[in-house]
């Protein structure tokens, strides 16, 4: 008998290549992919959304879990029905990938600070310079995007989307996009009344669905640019020109208009704050026959640089406000230039939102000022760094007037400021007396009283750099007339309502995102150039006086550099009921 050795083991057949891929995947049709997706969005993106659209509701009644689930119906159809317009089975996998990192990022911001993605906030993201953006990103920021982004990237990355003929693949989508319109009809109409009393008082709650609010945004806002670009900015103000008392000038005229950044009234010493958080100012203040008077009751044009700026610009203001418009037609430097003034922005921030559009103007980054800059943030001091260099130059050059007529100048300071959430960067060492600080960039991280004083000692050094300025001016009261303004653009929140940072739509904004600080000084000799009774414009300061806002910003400083045109309303220049006699000019 012959015994074979036939021990040796038996090796399985290895399975091909292919077979073992398709064992790895999730196989799933385009639309079963879209609504995973667009469920997953609606339970983990827009928590902020269902808070705002059940806030003073009772889960005692019942009605108010048919709202909630008529809620979450809406969100889910109306994303489904979204994406289904768009994807098929070539691009829907990158689409999604590029919609989960975005809304990921959205997410955060929101959970965050609070915000809502609207136009304006999407266009301020846009704006973002990369040493703001280095700012916001923290390891808390990162560890969010990597569970809610990272994670479901990695299960569509697995999805193999399942092929269909055509004419099936089309009855299939007409279907679904048939079925998610019915059920936004449905859901809306079960609970109509409600719903549409929501939407009526509270339209910006529409900027919490996520990611519907930044994808409506962004498109929003790339159409506005690209309109925008293709027509040329209306001129206005073509009347403006030099008014009497330009002629009559002895001396170089000067005024120094700063732009605060991020600066809220209820935090400013001069307005009482608990804290004095502008010794060096109150100390201007309080010194005999001092000029400087502070405007307790100011109320910004928007929530944000982005809309602030323009609109404290321009001739419409809130009061009349059309972004578009205000976008689109010449600011009051363009006004002022026409009329012959000098005008010139320096800038400490993300630019002039088109304000100093193809006028003079420079930067401090630039300026390279010893001391204040790291890589392109610079301390505010940068600002004044060099005005006796910049007031040498205009005395030199008015020593020999053209025609006669010592033209008056405008220079405009784009301060850092407050600029958030990194508060702790806008000072020097020397001004952290408020502690302990919040030294952090994610303020989730710090305590709220951390965040006041890290912010308070901001405010510290704007009262240092604005009194600088203030007694660099006095100092040459002989040889130069000069005026200074200061205003912040808009407020800050700092936890309360659990909101932080600012941004928010305006009609529902809260007072410490609208209300803002803002001064004025003049020499004596500014007040007697300008025809300005200084004792009478500070009546408009008192508590018993009407608010100043933005909108009166335009006609002041045109009323106090006396330039004439139709655009200037005398009921908004603040000055304009102490206009003094103007004198006869004097030999030069």
């Amino acid at each position: 008998m012959n015994i074979s050795n036939s021990s040796k083991p038996v090796t399985p057949p290895t399975a091909p290549a292919s077979e073992r891929s398709t064992r790895l995947t999730i196989p799933a049709t385009v639309e079963q992919l879209l609504l995973a997706v667009s469920l997953f969005w609606a339970v983990a993106a827009n928590r902020y959304f269902f808070i705002a659209a059940l806030k003073g509701r009772s889960f005692d009644d019942p009605s108010a879990w048919g709202f909630a689930a008529a809620m979450v119906v809406l969100v889910l159809a109306l994303h489904v029905f979204l994406l289904a317009l768009v994807a098929n089975r070539w691009t829907v996998k990158p689409l999604l990938a590029v919609l989960i990192i975005a809304t990921a990022f959205a997410s955060w911001f929101m959970q965050a600070y609070g915000v809502y993605l609207d136009p304006t906030m999407v266009r301020n993201a846009l704006r973002t310079d990369t040493a703001e953006a280095g700012e916001l990103i923290s390891a808390a920021l990162l560890l969010h995007v990597l569970i809610y982004a990272g994670l479901p990237l990695a299960l569509l990355w697995r999805v193999r989307i399942v092929k269909r003929p055509w004419r099936r693949a089309a009855l299939v989508r007409m279907g679904l996009l048939a079925v998610a319109v019915l059920a936004m009809v449905a859901s809306v109409m079960a609970v109509f009344q409600p719903f549409s009393s929501l939407m009526r008082n509270h339209k910006e709650i529409r900027y919490l669905i996520t990611p519907a609010n930044y994808v409506w945004s962004l498109g929003s806002t790339l159409a506005a640019e690209a309109h925008g670009a293709t027509k040329p900015r209306q001129a206005v103000g073509l009347d403006a020109k030099a008014g009497t008392r330009w002629a009559a000038h002895s001396k170089p005229m000067v005024v120094v208009f700063v732009i605060g950044e991020t600066a809220r009234a209820a935090n400013w010493g001069l307005n009482g704050y608990t804290r004095q958080t502008t010794p060096q100012l109150a100390q201007i203040a309080a010194l005999p026959g001092s000029s400087l008077i502070s405007f307790g009751d100011v109320r910004a044009c928007g929530t944000n640089t982005e809309t602030s700026l323009p609109c404290m610009f321009s001739a419409i203001g809130r009061r009349d406000y059309d972004e578009a418009r205000i976008r689109g037609t010449d600011s009051l430097l363009h006004v002022l230039a026409r009329a012959g003034v000098g005008v010139q922005w320096r800038d400490n921030q993300s630019g002039c939102k088109g304000v100093c559009e193809g006028l003079p103007n420079d930067a401090v980054s630039r300026l390279n000022a010893p001391g204040l800059c790291e890589g392109d943030r610079c301390l505010d001091e940068g600002l004044v760094a060099d005005l006796d260099t910049r007031l040498n130059a205009l005395i030199a050059r008015s020593s020999v007037p053209p025609a006669g007529v010592l033209v008056p100048q405008l220079w405009l300071m784009h301060q850092l400021g407050n600029h958030g959430p990194s508060y702790f960067r806008r000072y020097p060492p020397a001004f952290k007396r408020f502690v302990p600080a919040c030294e952090q960039d994610d303020l989730r991280l710090c305590s709220k009283e951390e965040i006041t004083n890290a912010y308070d000692n901001a405010l510290l050094y704007t009262d240092h750099v604005l009194a600088s300025l203030i007694a660099k001016l006095k100092a040459r009261a002989n040889e130069v007339d000069a005026a200074v303004i200061y205003v912040s653009d808009h407020g800050e929140s700092l936890g309360e309502n659990g909101l932080f940072l600012h941004g928010i739509p305006y009609a529902i904004a809260p007072d410490v995102q609208t209300r803002v600080p803002m001064l004025m000084w003049a020499s004596s000799g500014f007040a007697a150039a300008a025809g300005v009774d200084w004792d009478c414009l500070r009546q408009r300061a008192v508590p018993t006086a009407p608010p100043v806002m933005h909108d009166h910003l335009f006609h002041t400083v045109m009323g106090l550099l006396d330039v004439r045109s139709e655009l200037l309303e005398p009921s908004l220049d603040l000055s304009a009921q102490c206009r003094l006699p103007a004198k006869a000019p004097s030999a030069k």
